[in-house]
């Protein structure tokens, strides 16, 4: 089943191998700066991660081997998404990453308010006003639930830092 149209599998493999890579190089480097050895008193705080470090490493790099090794063997067949397919995931991903950035200025209460008042009136087809009664319910119980009970600050961004 392939198509013109369609994004095959074996690119998807080699992308999200490169992604864990990135994020393995990202952790064994780190535990490497604040200390992966064993210490009188035990490990110390990289020990751990350096080795989880290296099995995604290790993991990432069979998939590309693989990948790449059956490269020719099965001819490109598989297909991941058609561009059909492929283009709802963008419309769920997209969103989700602007969620992602607007946290480090909004503030995650606000941002989340508007990012499920946003979903709710576009893939639900709610009104406005129960879309943002929805979301600001939501965004408060989160708030109380963790600022409140846990005690567990969460990110606050600009506005929520100049509201206090």
């Amino acid at each position: 089943m392939k198509s013109n149209s369609a994004l095959q599998m074996r690119w998807m493999e080699l992308l999200v191998a490169a992604c864990f890579i990135l994020a393995g190089i990202l952790v064994v480097t780190d535990s490497m700066r604040v200390g992966n050895s064993w210490g009188s008193d035990g490990p110390e705080p990289g020990y751990f991660p350096f080795y989880i470090g290296c099995l995604m490493l290790a993991g990432a790099f069979w998939v590309v081997l693989r990948t790449l090794l059956s490269w020719k063997r099965d001819g490109g067949q598989e297909v991941f998404a058609e561009r059909h397919e492929f283009n709802l995931m963008m419309l769920m991903l997209i969103p989700t990453a602007v969620f992602t950035a607007a946290i480090f200025v909004l503030g995650i209460y606000l941002a989340s308010l508007i990012f499920i008042a946003a979903f709710m009136v576009w893939q639900g087809k709610y009104s406005y006003l129960k879309s943002v009664l929805v979301a600001a319910s939501i965004s408060s119980a989160l708030y109380v639930l963790f600022e409140i009970w846990f005690l567990l600050p969460l990110p606050k961004g600009i506005i929520e830092t100049w509201l206090g």
